[in-house]
C-alpha cells in the first residue's frame, strides 16, 4: 500500500509574512523626507522598518521644534535682505511701485561718488579707533575694580575701594538714550556756550577753541570720543564678569611667583577673557559702523557723514531709494567681512580652568 509522504514545509518566518523582522523594500529619500512632516503613527510600516527612519525619528522633534522660529527669521530677516539685493540693481524712487532695472549702475554711480568715499573714510575710522579704544579702556577700569587693588588682610586679589560704586558710575551712560546723550555732548561741544570752549577760555587756552567742533575734519574725533565714553561703561561691567569668573587660585599662583599687576594681566586675566575679549570687539565694531543716531542728532546737516547717515539722506531727502539700497548692500557686506575676519584672525585654543 503507498503512502504518499507530503513535503515538509517551514514554518512562516517574519520575514516571509512581512512582519517587523522582515527586510523592507528599499525606500526612496523622499520618502524618508516626507516622515519629518508626519507623526509616528501615521508613517508607513515600508519607512519605519527602514534602518534610515531612526535617524528620522530622532531629529523629528528638533525640526518641528525650529520651524516656527526659522520660518519668522526668513519672512523677517532673510526675505528683506533679498528684497534689498534685488532694489539695489533698481532706480526706485522709494514712493511707489513703479521703478527700472539698472543692474550694476548704482554701484557704478557709487565708484564715482566723492560724498560716498568721505562717509566710508568716517565709518571706516570708527571702525578700527573705536573698539580699540572703547575695549582697551573697558578691559583696564575691569581689571582696576576686580584684581588691581591693594592686598588685603582676608583676600590674596581684590579691586580698588569703591569698586561697586564706580561700577555703577561707569554704567550710567547705558541706562540713557542715545538721543540724550547726543544732544548733551552737543551742548558741550556748542562754540557759543559750550562747556569746551567755555572751559579752555578760563584756564587761558582761548587760542584752542574752535568755532566749529561739529563740523569738517573735528567732527569726526568728536564722534569717536563720543562713542567710546557711551559704551565704556558696558564692556566695564561685561569684563568683570568675565574676570569675576576666573578663579582665585591663579592670581595667588602668580601672586606667589613674583608676578606684578602688568605681567598678571598680560600672562593670566587676558588669556582667560579672550573669547569675552573677541565677542566684545565685534559688537563694538557694528555698533561704531551704526553710529546714525549721534550723527543724525549731534552733527549739522552736512557736516559730516557716514555711511548710515548717506544712505538715510539718500533715501528719505533725495528720495533715491534704489541706490540708497546699495549703499545699505555695502555697509552689509563691510559688516559681514569685519565680522569674518574678526572671528577668524581672533581665533585660539580654548583655555579651561
Amino acid at each position: 500500500m503507498d503512502t504518499q509522504v507530503s513535503p515538509v514545509v517551514d514554518p512562516p518566518t517574519p520575514a516571509s509574512r512581512g512582519g517587523p523582522g522582515a527586510r523592507p523594500p528599499a525606500v526612496s529619500r523622499v520618502a524618508l523626507a516626507a516622515a519629518l512632516l508626519l507623526p509616528p503613527r501615521l508613517t508607513p510600516e515600508s519607512v519605519r522598518y527602514d534602518r534610515r527612519y531612526r535617524t528620522v525619528d530622532r531629529y523629528r522633534f528638533v525640526c518641528w521644534f525650529l520651524a516656527p522660529p526659522l520660518l519668522i527669521y526668513t519672512v523677517l530677516v532673510i526675505w528683506p535682505f533679498l528684497q534689498a539685493f534685488f532694489y539695489a540693481m533698481t532706480d526706485w524712487t522709494g514712493f511707489g511701485g513703479e521703478f527700472s532695472m539698472v543692474w550694476s549702475g548704482n554701484f557704478s554711480r557709487m565708484w564715482r561718488d566723492d560724498a560716498f568715499w568721505d562717509a566710508l573714510a568716517n565709518s571706516l575710522v570708527l571702525l578700527v579707533l573705536a573698539p580699540v579704544i572703547t575695549l582697551a579702556l573697558g578691559l583696564f577700569f575691569a581689571y582696576m575694580l576686580n584684581a588691581g587693588g591693594r592686598h588685603r588682610r582676608s583676600e590674596s586679589v581684590g579691586g580698588v575701594r569703591g569698586a561697586a560704586f564706580y561700577k555703577i558710575v561707569y554704567f550710567l551712560p547705558q541706562v540713557l538714550s542715545v538721543a540724550i546723550i547726543a544732544i548733551v555732548w552737543a551742548r558741550v561741544f556748542s562754540p557759543r556756550s559750550g562747556l569746551v570752549n567755555t572751559g579752555l577760555e578760563a584756564v587761558g587756552l582761548g587760542s584752542l577753541a574752535q568755532d566749529n567742533w561739529l563740523g569738517g575734519s573735528w567732527a569726526r574725533w568728536v564722534i569717536l570720543l563720543v562713542l567710546c565714553w557711551s559704551f565704556v561703561g558696558f564692556y566695564v561691567v561685561l569684563f568683570s564678569a568675565a574676570m569675576a569668573a576666573v578663579p582665585r587660585d591663579i592670581y595667588e599662583a602668580a601672586l606667589l611667583d613674583g608676578a606684578g599687576r602688568a605681567a598678571t594681566f598680560f600672562r593670566v586675566t587676558f588669556p582667560l577673557t579672550w573669547d569675552t575679549v573677541r565677542t566684545g570687539w565685534i559688537y563694538m565694531g557694528i555698533q561704531a559702523l551704526d553710529a546714525f543716531a549721534l550723527v543724525i542728532v549731534m552733527v549739522p546737516r552736512g557736516g559730516f557723514d557716514v555711511l548710515p547717515t548717506y544712505l538715510y539722506l539718500k533715501a528719505f531727502r533725495e528720495g533715491q531709494a534704489g541706490y540708497a539700497t546699495a549703499v545699505g548692500v555695502v555697509l552689509f557686506l563691510i559688516t559681514l567681512v569685519f565680522t569674518l575676519v574678526m572671528m577668524r584672525v581672533g581665533r585660539r585654543d580654548r583655555i579651561e580652568f
